[in-house]
């Protein structure tokens, strides 16, 4: 891929995606940190970054060795199942099947397990963990992301920044408001996602296939509205059938 468009696109889709997953992570580390204490929460932070640069430095060059035609088939279909997780859970979320994740309740349920846990001599441990196993989780997916929407056309380096940029803006709300971030639209953000990462899917596997698209790169914005406008169709159908939202905590 050549162009402004690709690399907009893939940074885009890198930074929203990220910007949700680090959202989420920040959320339980937060709760760590205030609950306990600041040391075994950036502790099991810190422990769980290092592990995913492993991953990355690891996996990451191994992908070199693949030849382009099988890469792109295989991302892109990783993608499109990926993409396509996302954006059904968005769907669901919109016409209230699931329920909207909430960042001020998961705050609530993590500092309430975080305090039952207090009389444990084990309780630091624990907590580390908590805050270890937060950051891992959404950071595989991260991980992922960067990996999959840049290794195709050799933008990873584009993506990896625009992951670093999430995690850096994250941080600095989190840390100047010192509260989970609970007014960002995380539907919406993971709406966009999907579609973006289905999209970036489709176009790849198709590239993978021998296929050409009209207008090359540019194809990406036609097969994103055409996506798009499927998904807004399902949700319209749907809420006739699911007016109510859906109330408690999801992923």
């Amino acid at each position: 891929m050549h162009g402004l468009t690709p690399v907009f696109s893939t940074v885009t889709a890198s930074f929203l995606a990220s910007f949700v997953e680090v959202v989420e992570a920040f959320t339980i580390v937060l709760a760590v940190g205030l609950t306990r204490s600041w040391r075994p929460a950036l502790t099991g932070a810190a422990l769980a970054l290092i592990l995913l640069a492993a991953l990355v430095l690891v996996f990451g060059p191994l992908l070199a060795l693949v030849p382009i035609a099988t890469l792109q088939f295989a991302v892109g279909v990783l993608l499109i199942l990926f993409g396509m997780r996302w954006l059904r859970k968005a769907i669901l979320r919109s016409v209230g099947v699931i329920a909207m994740h909430d960042e001020e309740q998961a705050f609530s349920e993590e500092t309430e397990m975080l305090r039952r846990q207090a009389g444990d001599r084990r309780a630091d441990y624990l907590a580390a963990v908590a805050s270890f196993k937060a950051v891992l989780l959404e950071g595989v997916e991260v991980v992922f992301i960067v990996i999959a929407v840049g290794a195709a056309h050799g933008q990873t380096l584009y993506a990896g920044l625009g992951a670093l940029a999430a995690f850096v803006l994250v941080m600095l709300i989190g840390l100047a408001v010192h509260r989970p971030l609970a007014r960002v639209p995380e539907n919406s953000l993971k709406f966009v996602v999907g579609l973006m990462l289905t999209s970036f899917g489709v176009f790849w596997t198709s590239e993978g296939l021998g296929a050409a698209w009209p207008g090359a790169d540019l194809a990406l914005l036609a097969i994103f509205a055409v996506i798009a406008a499927a998904s807004f169709a399902i949700v319209r159908w749907l809420r006739g059938a699911y007016p109510a939202p859906a109330e408690g905590i999801a992923r």
